[in-house]
């Protein structure tokens, strides 16, 4: 078993950046070695939430949209921003709905991660959605979408071929397939 006690002594953090969706900090640190340093991290207001529509034949919805920060378009799962206080279950509906029209009976939590918590205290939720019946998708002002209905093992194929590279996205269709859910 090894030592779960923090290594790290804080001297002093400072916020430097934030917004409405996310802030920066600086912390002054001793490191494990005993060495001045610092430490720079990203908190997220919202938490992160994907959820798979999945077809009653095994096909599922995946989302294709323009991504600012890499400069390049994306294929991933339909996801959004929990705001604190909401239920993860409600954003994965809500987002359901926003980004494909799609509405859902029934969801599942398969996975509860952290996307990358060497920098960032994000968490994610992901939920398979069931049940699904059509209505009007209502994207936000910034979403440009494009929604295209996948046979599963194509989309698996996608995630493994690095075609979809979306954390989130990638490990929903891979525990998917570890559950045998598809």
């Amino acid at each position: 078993m090894t030592d779960e006690s923090n290594p790290w002594t804080l001297l002093s953090v400072e916020e430097k950046y934030a917004n409405p969706w996310i802030k920066v900090h600086e912390h002054k640190v001793l490191t494990p070695a005993g060495n001045p340093g610092i430490y720079g991290t990203v908190s997220f207001h919202n938490r992160a939430v994907g959820v798979v529509p999945l077809a009653d034949n095994g096909d599922i919805w995946l989302v294709g949209q323009y991504r600012f920060p890499l400069e390049q378009y994306h294929w991933e799962i339909p996801m959004g921003g929990a705001p604190e206080g909401e239920d993860a279950a409600e954003t994965a509906l809500r987002e359901l709905k926003e980004e494909t029209g799609l509405v859902a009976q029934s969801l599942e939590l398969i996975a509860r991660v952290h996307t990358s918590n060497c920098i960032t205290n994000e968490e994610g939720f992901i939920f398979v959605a069931r049940g699904l019946s059509e209505a009007e998708a209502e994207p936000e002002e910034t979403e440009v979408l494009e929604v295209r209905r996948v046979p599963f093992d194509e989309a698996f194929a996608m995630a493994m071929d690095g075609r979809i590279t979306d954390a989130i996205s990638v490990v929903a269709l891979q525990r998917m397939r570890l559950l045998g859910m598809a």
